[in-house]
């Protein structure tokens, strides 16, 4: 949902930043890697320490360069399958840093058992949305449908980490944690049926 009405919103706020880099020569694929280094930097090194505020304010910084590689590349002519494979590629090395470092404080220092596997399901499910997709092209089909979009499980747990470090109660996370675990699970029923469906219909 969110792909669908902000995507056109960031692109308009992030066109000037994508043209001064590329003045500076700077390419999309280095925006892209150097995004990926500052969301796991922010996740893996402020999260396991409970440092929950600062860790989603380096994310946050960084996991905007989705954005802004995709605009550089468009406006200098590189859009390509490289740059879309690297993109897709580094964003789920992204997405289970976020993930990781809850998983690395509530398994440690944080002793939460149930917050560590709610995490640990939402890493799992995440990763196995965006296979399901993926393979689902690979082969031919389409898998474009679900509840749980990268970017909607992502401002959900960003923000609701992000404001639990400022205080508010921990029970808020566990219950995002928890409906982002569920979604997640319904998008991949979602998306394997729908390939099922189009398997079905192509059969001889």
């Amino acid at each position: 949902m969110l792909n669908k009405y902000a995507r056109a919103l960031f692109t308009t706020i992030f066109t000037p930043v994508a043209r001064l880099f590329l003045k500076l020569g700077i390419s999309p694929d280095v925006v892209t890697v150097v995004g990926t280094i500052g969301v796991c930097v922010g996740a893996l090194g402020f999260y396991p320490r409970h440092e929950f505020f600062w860790g989603t304010i380096v994310i946050t910084l960084f996991v905007f360069s989705d954005t802004v590689d995709g605009v550089m590349a468009r406006m200098s002519g590189r859009s390509g399958k490289w740059g879309a494979y690297l993109d897709s590629t580094l964003d789920r090395v992204g997405d289970s840093a976020i993930f990781g470092g809850l998983v690395l404080w509530y398994a440690g220092s944080g002793d939460n058992f149930l917050m560590a596997g709610l995490a640990l399901a939402c890493l799992i499910l995440g990763s196995v949305v965006s296979y399901a997709k993926a393979r689902a092209e690979g082969l031919g089909f389409s898998a474009d449908v679900g509840i749980a979009e990268r970017a909607d499980r992502l401002v959900a747990v960003l923000a609701t980490t992000g404001l639990v470090g400022l205080g508010l109660p921990e029970v808020v996370l566990a219950v995002v944690l928890g409906l982002l675990a569920v979604a997640s699970l319904i998008t991949v029923v979602q998306r394997m049926l729908m390939v099922r469906r189009q398997a079905l219909a192509a059969a001889p």
